[in-house]
């Protein structure tokens, strides 16, 4: 929108903040509204020169007949200046129907303020507007001022759609030097893809070389870890059948020390009773009692 806009009106700002074309418009409305207000001031002086000629013929009047000439001349220019202000109105409503009307065949949607129309810093911009553009005497019309009349309202559509179709041809024109620009950019890429393929292709090649040569030395190691696996799993075997006859051997060994030593201790036993049973070892039991009676004997004497 920023771009059509700039398309539409190529002006420079001038002074109310409108582009050349418009501020014009503006003058020519505001050399309107000038005339139309020096006929309601003309007609408000006819209506007191009309008093002073139809009225004022007498050298003295009396009260109430000084009032019935106010009164009326009052109601003369009351009336005169309210149909002045009614056709005002009316005529900016017809030039605001203009403007819609122009509007809405561009399918926009004009917004008013009717606040701003009582911003006395702006009304004063406005005043002195006027006073710049019509009471400079050394200022001269311009050609388009000379005949203000509103362009006609297909004209005016015509010369934004020529303003239009001007800017999207020369943005056409950019745009074909843009793809052109482009076409040369993508050829190039091109080329370099088809390169960037053919060293792709080259280097799939030799990888595929050095894979096939390292699937070989993969293949070799699996051998050599395939084997030393099968060894240490036969090693394993082994220590595991080694051990096994160990432990058998070692219960073994218990089982027999355990034998040995119970008929160690029934040896013993049986040794023990047959030392008893002989004659010395009963001759040997006769003589310890003996001495153990003499020493109870000795000792009984000595506590004597």
């Amino acid at each position: 929108t920023d771009y059509l806009f700039l398309c539409l009106y190529p002006y420079p700002q001038a002074e109310l903040g409108l582009n050349e074309h418009h501020q014009n418009e503006v003058i020519n409305y505001m050399r309107f509204a000038r005339f139309k207000r020096g006929l309601c001031l003309k007609t408000v002086d006819s209506c007191f020169q009309d008093l002073k000629d139809s009225r004022l013929v007498e050298e003295t009047f009396t009260v109430d007949e000084v009032i019935d000439m106010l009164d009326g001349l009052r109601t003369v220019v009351h009336s005169e200046v309210e149909s002045e202000l009614i056709n005002t109105t009316y005529t900016n409503v017809l030039l605001l129907r203009q403007l819609f009307s122009q509007a809405e065949k561009w399918y926009l949607k004009l917004q008013t303020d009717v606040s701003e129309l009582e911003n006395r810093e702006l009304l004063e911009q406005v005043a002195e507007f006027e006073k710049s553009e019509f009471t400079s005497s050394s200022k001269k019309p311009s050609a388009d001022l000379i005949k203000p009349k509103l362009a006609p309202l297909n004209e005016g559509g015509s010369e934004l759609l020529n303003k239009t179709v001007a800017c999207l041809q020369e943005e056409n024109e950019k745009l074909k030097i843009r793809l052109k620009t482009i076409e040369t950019q993508a050829t190039t890429a091109l080329d370099e893809k088809a390169k960037l393929e053919k060293s792709l292709r080259d280097l799939q090649m030799i990888q595929g070389d050095q894979k096939t040569n390292a699937n070989q030395d993969i293949t070799e190691l699996e051998n050599k870890v395939a084997a030393l696996k099968c060894q240490f799993e036969k090693t394993l075997n082994d220590s595991t059948a080694n051990q096994k006859f160990l432990e058998e051997n070692l219960v073994t060994a218990k089982h027999d020390l355990l034998k040995v030593q119970d008929q160690l201790s029934m040896a013993e036993k049986e040794l023990e009773k047959k030392f008893q049973q002989t004659a010395a070892y009963r001759n040997m039991k006769e003589i310890l009692t003996k001495k153990n009676e003499q020493i109870k004997d000795l000792r009984k004497k000595l506590s004597k």
